[in-house]
């Protein structure tokens, strides 16, 4: 059986996504998520981000090492160290709690009941297969339900949830679900548009394909309102 029809028969059950006859290739080039949270094991916060630095500083130096480099060359001998830090103080620092943003809501006392588009929002992540970059923007919509947010909370929310390794679908899901929760309103849309080098650099290498995903629910299930909605965000804009 082809892994694409094979697809057809995946069972979600309990937030886990039930795979037969897959292998970790056919899950990794189908861009498969077996997960809607992002798969963390129950230690996953007993080291401090000190120690796994040094941790994971050690296991890239074995990594380059058995790679052929020479690591006493001046330009790659502190590489280990500046790629441990990267991964847990930058690109991967969305998986510790600690780093969640904090959200603050205000009353909504202008009375503004339509909906409010922040787009164009960047964000760079990577995908859980390969660990190598998603880069894309996000738009994201909500109509308030008694409570509005900072608009820069809404770029925050998307940088955290893509500072991990990811699947798109799953990214689309967690902003979605976040923004649900924070707002206290299904009144909400997502819409991600990226690139995966793990498609352009790696396998098929493609470079002219992206990537698109989107969450609606609510009054977004609604034609017109999601209609609405699409037409601002294809809106070009010349600030």
């Amino acid at each position: 059986m082809e892994s694409k029809e094979i697809l057809l028969n995946t069972l979600l059950k309990n937030n886990k996504i039930i795979l037969s006859e897959l292998t970790t290739e056919d899950i990794g080039d189908e861009h498969i998520s077996t997960s809607l949270d992002t798969p963390l094991r129950r230690d996953a916060f007993d080291l401090s981000d000190a120690e796994k630095i040094r941790k994971i500083e050690s296991h890239f130096r074995e990594i380059m090492e058995t790679l052929g480099l020479d690591l006493s060359d001046d330009s790659l001998n502190g590489t280990p160290h500046r790629v441990a830090k990267m991964y847990v103080e930058e690109i991967f620092s969305g998986l510790s709690p600690a780093n969640k943003p904090k959200i603050a809501l205000f009353e909504n006392k202008y009375q503004y009941n339509q909906m409010l588009i922040e787009k164009d929002i960047t964000f760079y992540s990577n995908c859980e297969h390969h660990f190598v970059p998603i880069i894309g923007k996000a738009h994201l919509a909500y109509i308030s339900s008694g409570k509005v947010i900072g608009l820069s909370k809404l770029n925050r929310i998307v940088n955290y949830f893509a500072k991990r390794p990811q699947v798109q679908e799953r990214l689309t899901m967690q902003i979605a679900k976040e923004l649900q929760e924070i707002l206290g309103t299904k009144d909400v849309a997502v819409l991600i548009d990226a690139k995966h080098l793990c498609v352009s650099s790696r396998g098929i290498k493609d470079n002219s394909s992206a990537t698109v995903s989107s969450f609606y629910d609510g009054k977004f299930l609604e034609e017109k309102t999601k209609e609405e909605f699409l037409k601002y965000v294809s809106l070009k804009t010349d600030y």
